[in-house]
């Protein structure tokens, strides 16, 4: 999704100039930018802390500002200058964090972002944009740049299916209708399941929607047709590739708690670390914990036929 992101920036910066801070990353992918906006795409070397609060600065003083880096190093390094030189003034600084979830595979636990838009939501007026597909990403830049508030983007893989028409962006999304159970995944987990299952009829699969923004609408602003789908369907399976804590599980079952819907069953898959205690790409970490689109099927699958 990266060189999507950096299209995007490139268009962006035609019309409403901004000032670009990246950590010393991003190289054969966002020159582009670089000679786009000039003087305002500033390399701030490996320090974090120091990049996040000079973007708060430029907020301050009315300068549009955006801080990239890889999603760990993005948020979990300059933590506290999220939280207090821009969350708690509400300065629009946008943060971009690439390869969230097990993005960076085999590099290991310090490169793996899991937790990431949980403790970020924890803090005042933050929003997170997760887009699934590449089509997302372009639409959800512009929603940050129109956002007067804290935001985060993170950045993944599109896994749609090959010649798949991707609905446009929305905080919530039905991508395939079906009737075995409803799977709802918070972004780029979302395409592996489509894939998985878009050549079945709807009566031999399940509905699938994905969540591509956090917070979630308040309950009355849920989509009557996933309320519909969760009530009537057989269970709900929602699939993120981050913690439990904070995350979509959480958020989803209480929004529907207190639309006052009725789940007749609930289910949760997310990322629980490293179980094996080993390292492994992507999709090996995604398979030792359930959440590769084969297991998510079949465990919707199994939970509508109960």
């Amino acid at each position: 999704m990266r060189d999507a992101a950096c299209r995007a920036w490139v268009a962006l910066a035609q019309r409403a100039p901004f000032v670009f801070l990246t950590g010393d990353l991003g190289f054969r992918a966002l020159e582009p930018l670089r000679d786009a906006l000039g003087e305002r795409f500033v390399n701030a070397g490996v320090a974090e802390q120091n990049m996040v609060s000079v973007a708060a600065g430029l907020a301050s003083q009315g300068l549009p500002a955006w801080v990239y880096s890889i999603a760990p190093f993005c948020y979990a390094r300059p933590y506290e200058q999220i939280r207090n030189d821009v969350c708690l003034h509400g300065f629009p600084v946008k943060l971009v964090g690439n390869g969230g979830g097990y993005g960076y595979g085999a590099m290991g636990a310090t490169h793996h972002a899991l937790e990431d838009y949980g403790v970020l939501l924890a803090l005042p007026a933050m929003e997170a944009w997760i887009p699934a597909f590449d089509a997302d990403v372009a639409p959800a830049i512009e929603a940050l740049a129109r956002s007067d508030r804290p935001g985060y983007l993170r950045l993944g893989r599109c896994e749609a299916p090959r010649g798949a028409a991707v609905p446009p962006l929305a905080p919530l999304r039905r991508l395939v209708d079906g009737e075995c159970g409803v799977v709802v995944c918070a972004g780029p987990l979302a395409g592996g399941v489509w894939a998985a299952i878009a050549e079945r009829d709807a009566s031999a699969r399940p509905a699938l929607w994905v969540v591509s923004r956090l917070p979630l609408p308040d309950a009355d602003a849920l989509p009557d047709a996933l309320v519909r789908d969760v009530e009537h369907k057989g269970g709900l399976l929602v699939a993120e590739e981050h913690v439990a804590s904070g995350g979509l599980g959480e958020a989803l079952a209480r929004r529907l708690l207190e639309r006052g819907a009725r789940v007749p069953r609930f289910a949760h898959a997310c990322a629980r670390g490293y179980p094996s205690g080993r390292y492994g790409s992507q999709q090996w970490h995604r398979r030792e914990c359930g959440l590769d689109a084969e297991t998510l099927v079949a465990r919707a699958e199994e939970m509508a036929a109960r």
